[in-house]
């Protein structure tokens, strides 16, 4: 698909300044620059989607069409993940509340996916490393990608925890994307939208939250749990 560039003017809400710079842009996406601080270390650009089509968003495990997908950020502001409650594997509501002081990676986990095995097998070797120091991984079952998660919740449990030996908790099979996404991953994709905004693009996307509940960091699918390590245990002695 072929970019262009195309002219973006923006007025300074607070002295009355206007800017302009030129953001690439196509037929079907127009991407609105922002500047973001959701990162662990320095500041980096964060793209927005202003318009995106259902033709796109095959590939990303959701059928519905946005126009405007532009999410204000004081959303995530006026919540924190602990105002929300969720199903467990056995179908029991949990208030993430419980999980207050802690740090958090959340996961969208799947059985038959090619990054299973190394996503168990490292989230499992980080959570018995750092539970101990106020460190919780939170895995949400997803089919929306590939059907790589169609079995029931009772299925998915025995494989997690007999092959994988994980521990930590696992939570009702949900949608990440499209118009039923669980309110809990809405709160996330508005807190650190991707190059894509809101879109979730794979299994195993992960969100690094910190000891109050706001999302800091979001990594692609392909970002092994190892990898993120060095930024829990930032967070941990926080």
């Amino acid at each position: 698909m072929a970019f262009s560039l195309a002219p973006y003017v923006a007025r300074n809400p607070l002295n009355g300044s206007v800017s302009s710079r030129r953001v690439a842009a196509t037929p079907q996406i127009g991407l609105l620059y922002l500047s973001s601080r959701f990162s662990i270390g320095s500041p980096r650009p964060l793209f927005w989607v202003h318009k995106f089509s259902s033709e796109n968003s095959r590939g990303f495990g959701s059928n519905s069409s946005r126009t405007a997908g532009f999410v204000s950020a004081t959303a995530a502001t006026e919540k924190s993940i602990h105002n929300f409650t969720v199903k467990d594997i056995d179908g029991k509501d949990v208030s993430l509340n419980k999980f207050k002081g802690k740090v958090l990676l959340i996961v969208n986990v799947a059985s038959r996916c090619g990054l299973t095995t190394s996503n168990y097998t490292e989230l499992s070797h980080i959570y018995e490393k750092y539970k101990t120091q106020g460190f919780e991984i939170l895995a949400f079952p997803c089919n929306q990608f590939g059907f790589q998660e169609p079995g029931s919740n009772s299925q998915i449990k025995q494989f997690a925890c007999t092959r994988f030996k994980a521990e930590f908790p696992i939570f009702d099979k949900v949608d990440v994307n499209g118009p039923n996404t669980a309110p809990v991953y809405q709160f996330l994709k508005s807190s650190a939208g991707g190059f894509l905004g809101d879109v979730i693009k794979w299994n195993f996307e992960k969100f690094l939250v910190d000891k109050n509940g706001k999302v800091v960091e979001r990594y692609p699918p392909t970002t092994s749990p190892f990898q993120i390590e060095k930024d829990i245990r930032k967070l941990l002695t926080a």
